[in-house]
């Protein structure tokens, strides 16, 4: 049961193409921001779509393969775990950040060329 204590899973798609870049010993980091979306009837009988955004990072040989992989719109299905930071900006107000490390993804989509 420990494996499930912080476990996330997400279907969406990438609102922009991933922002990857190299960290100080040579390892690659990646975000991406994906978007799930649920449909369902309100009581009135319309139909409602709710989107909500996740932020994602994955690191190392995962930023690789999202860097090779993935683009805006690509579909994705991913597992990670969530992380909550919190960090001091340049005006001293204190951040708080939760965000979804992903350990490995799956491309739903076909790569374009």
């Amino acid at each position: 049961m420990n494996a499930m204590k912080n476990r996330v899973q997400l279907i969406g798609n990438l609102g922009k193409d991933p922002e990857v870049r190299a960290i100080d010993n040579g390892n690659k980091m990646a975000r991406m921001s994906i978007a799930t979306s649920e449909t369902y009837q309100n009581n009135k009988g319309e139909k409602v779509t709710d989107t909500q955004w996740h932020t994602v990072v994955a690191w190392g040989k995962t930023a690789e393969l999202v860097e090779k992989l993935l683009t805006k719109g690509s579909e994705v299905a991913l597992e990670g775990k969530l992380v909550n930071r919190s960090y001091t900006d340049k005006d001293g107000q204190k951040k708080f950040i939760t965000e979804v490390v992903a350990q490995e993804f799956l491309l739903l989509t076909k790569k374009t060329a």
